[in-house]
């Protein structure tokens, strides 16, 4: 017998078994059910079982009813985890506006503060340049017509034009309003969050 018209076929006990081509062929369906045909479930969380197949005892269709049942558990715990998962996400963003609502109000307090203290020390600088001017003032007017004195009374009144703005900014406070805030301005005062979404991290 000529080898390149033989094929080897193991069986099922690794018996090595010569066959002529001519002698193989395939057959549409099996004669006799046999363990070969299975159905597998993928896919969800597991209730029974993810396989199923045809048994000595037992064929497949006698069997679908288990699997439309563990079909139907799946798609259950399923839309069970995503309406919690839903539920999750609408709890996080809420928690996150409230974060960056107390973010955005501690922005505004701290640029008030800051506001604050620069118009202290504007109304402090006013006091004192008042006082400047009032004593150059008097010490201009102890001396003689001349060059010296034109150079004071020049320099007076560039303070006390300086001293005008000065008085103005200080003797009609407000509250200011705060620029609106960066995400860079608000990571300090959010903790974990991040300024862009509950899940921008």
């Amino acid at each position: 017998m000529d080898r390149g018209q033989i094929c080897d076929l193991f069986t099922e006990d690794n018996t090595l078994v010569l066959v002529k081509p001519a002698l193989l062929h395939h057959r549409r369906f099996d004669y006799t059910p046999s363990s070969r045909l299975r159905f597998i479930l993928r896919g969800g969380s597991p209730h029974r079982a993810s396989e199923w197949a045809d048994l000595p005892d037992r064929s497949l269709e006698e069997q679908l009813a288990e699997i439309v049942q563990e079909v139907g558990l799946r798609g259950e715990a399923a839309e069970r985890k995503r309406l919690a998962d839903q539920k999750a996400r609408e709890v996080e963003r809420k928690r996150w506006e409230a974060a960056m609502q107390e973010a955005h109000a501690a922005y505004a307090h701290a640029y008030r503060v800051k506001h604050l203290g620069e118009q202290a020390d504007t109304w402090y600088q006013a006091r004192r340049l008042t006082e400047y001017v009032a004593a150059v003032g008097v010490h201009a007017t102890s001396l003689p017509p001349g060059q010296e004195r034109t150079e004071v009374e020049a320099w007076l009144a560039f303070a006390d034009a300086h001293l005008h703005i000065l008085t103005e900014s200080v003797s009609a406070p407000k509250l200011p309003t705060p620029p609106k805030p960066s995400g860079d301005d608000l990571k300090p005062l959010l903790g974990h969050w991040s300024p862009y979404g509950p899940r921008s991290y």
